[in-house]
């Protein structure tokens, strides 16, 4: 199972979400993998590990969010978010 706030579940599951910034010590799914979230499911496209300044316009967009100190504050419930700091950007579909 893969976690998401309570807030943005729909959201994935509808398809308006399509990516996902994570702070892992190692990445937690694999290209190709399903997983669940809530009454669904979704399969993961992409991963790449980035620095969290190069994330984009689009990718807080396609992540959710507003802005990117949104985006830093929901992904740093790992811990602190810099921006330097490299997270796993995930890219996933939902399985129909």
């Amino acid at each position: 199972m893969v976690q998401f706030s309570r807030e943005l579940r729909e959201a994935v599951l509808s398809g308006e979400i399509t990516v996902s910034f994570r702070l892992w010590n190692r990445p937690q799914v694999k290209v190709g993998g399903r997983y669940r979230v809530a009454h669904g499911e979704i399969e993961v496209d992409a991963i790449e590990l980035v620095p969290f300044i190069t994330i984009d316009a689009d990718d807080i967009r396609r992540a959710g969010e507003n802005n990117i100190e949104a985006l830093r504050q929901r992904a740093a419930h790992a811990g602190p978010i810099h921006d330097d700091t490299p997270v796993y950007r995930v890219e996933f579909h939902v399985v129909t």
